[in-house]
């Protein structure tokens, strides 16, 4: 559905924040017979929506919200609403169509577009394969889950967008390339479960893009792929593994047989974001790009490449103790990724905040031949401090607060040593947003220096 699909039709935008507000707009230019936007929430009346948006559409609130959306004929939801919302099943049940604007812009712009989405590094490699196009030559717009809602987006050439879990699975199209990063359970109370999370993710995969790159060091996206092939009937690339073209051998990065650059060129720590650097050497091989002769210039682009915010920032400290904001890792995988880019230095990490019963087995096998302290904060703090019990080489405490966990870590952490916000939790409950946590953190830093 695109669209232009929608004039003459009656259109429900479910959700107020930035993506409804970017949907509302983009849909009244092309004429749809009644458009509604609507929000289910209790403080509904507390809701900025004002002139113009209140102009191209009335709010529907309170008992408003279910008639308006049932009552359409196209509901457009916004990424926060969850596959398992209860109306969703009532809406496809009565024949309601339902998709979402990343949806419909996607089937205008599929064509000149570079989709990327993971569990894991699809923030930092799709910023990565925007950041080396620049530099190639090739001018592009960068946008998607992190930024500008992509029916904000300006008109543009070439697209790289970061796609959440939430965007893919309204996808009824492909973009041309399409980008898996990594696989691992997340968001699994907004999606209903493992499979229906890997369902939606691996959606992008599904609608004819033109060539698959994917991380072919992780076996669980390995093995949910087997038998996807691309527009052309080719199997994913897999980049990053022992056998890929694109790889990396004693901290050396490979095209097949030509050594490139040192690893070290890339500054962000990990073993993780090496391959998240592999993937978008092969994004790029994949486009026609010339890579190996091209390699100083790609060696240059890849040095000055900084990073997102809040993705292993380290914050350094008169103390000697380096800090580190890692609060975008949500899940007990990415802070196991986390943990590994400071293995040999003394590490306290904290853990714990909105409690999605998650599964944190994983973390304490990974955790068993380790040694570190962890601090567990509200609310999942002391049931995650609780599943590492008994491991010899894991010191852990538990925290009230944010602010008492990085005192505390301070007594707890030599110096030459760091401290990880790692959380491998969501922010809310405490926090209004990762952003806020961070916020509180460094304040925190700051404060007890």
């Amino acid at each position: 559905m695109r669209l232009a699909d929608l004039k003459g039709r009656s259109v429900a935008v479910w959700g107020t924040g930035r993506e409804g507000r970017a949907a509302v707009t983009a849909i009244a230019a092309h004429g749809p017979s009644r458009l509604m936007a609507v929000d289910d929430s209790a403080n509904f009346l507390s809701v900025p929506w004002e002139s113009p948006l209140a102009d191209l559409a009335p709010l529907a609130g309170g008992d408003h919200a279910f008639p308006a959306l049932v009552s359409a004929d196209v509901v457009v939801r916004s990424p926060g609403v969850p596959q398992t919302h209860p109306w969703m099943a009532t809406l496809r049940e009565r024949g309601v169509t339902v998709t979402g604007g990343s949806a419909l812009w996607m089937a205008d712009h599929a064509e000149r577009t570079i989709g990327v989405t993971g569990s894991k590094g699809k923030s930092t490699t799709s910023s990565l394969i925007s950041h080396l196009l620049a530099a190639a030559g090739r001018p592009n717009v960068f946008g998607g889950n992190i930024g500008v809602p992509l029916l904000d987006l300006p008109e543009a050439e070439q697209y790289v967008l970061e796609l959440s879990s939430y965007q893919c699975a309204d996808l009824t199209d492909s973009p041309r390339v399409a980008v898996v990063t990594s696989l691992f359970p997340e968001h699994l109370d907004a999606h209903g479960g493992e499979r229906e999370y890997y369902r939606d993710k691996l959606n992008i995969l599904r609608h004819n893009p033109d060539l698959i790159v994917v991380n072919g060091a992780d076996e669980r996206l390995r093995d949910e792929i087997r038998g996807v092939t691309d527009a052309n009937g080719f199997p994913p690339v897999p980049a990053a593994a022992g056998d890929s073209r694109f790889r990396i051998e004693d901290d050396t990065v490979y095209c097949s047989d030509e050594p490139l650059f040192p690893r070290s060129v890339l500054r962000l720590k990990g073993a993780h974001n090496g391959r998240n650097l592999c993937v978008a050497l092969a994004v790029l091989d994949g486009l026609g790009f010339d890579v190996p002769g091209q390699k100083d210039v790609l060696a240059e682009a890849v040095a000055a490449f900084e990073g997102l915010p809040h993705r292993l920032a380290e914050i350094e400290d008169p103390s000697g103790v380096t800090f580190v904001d890692d609060t975008l890792s949500t899940s007990p995988y990415a802070t196991m990724h986390a943990i590994d880019a400071y293995a040999g230095r003394p590490l306290t990490v904290l853990v714990g905040g909105n409690d999605r019963g998650l599964d944190y087995s994983p973390l304490r096998d990974f955790l068993r031949d380790k040694r570190l302290t962890v601090i567990g904060l509200p609310d999942s703090g002391p049931r995650i401090v609780a599943e590492l019990a008994g491991l010899p080489g894991v010191d852990t405490h538990l925290a009230d607060d944010l602010a008492s966990a990085v005192r505390l870590a301070r007594e707890l952490t030599p110096s030459g040593g760091a401290v990880l916000l790692s959380p491998a939790a969501p922010s809310y409950g405490q926090f209004r947003n990762f952003e806020h946590r961070s916020e509180v953190f460094v304040e925190a830093i700051r404060e007890s220096a």
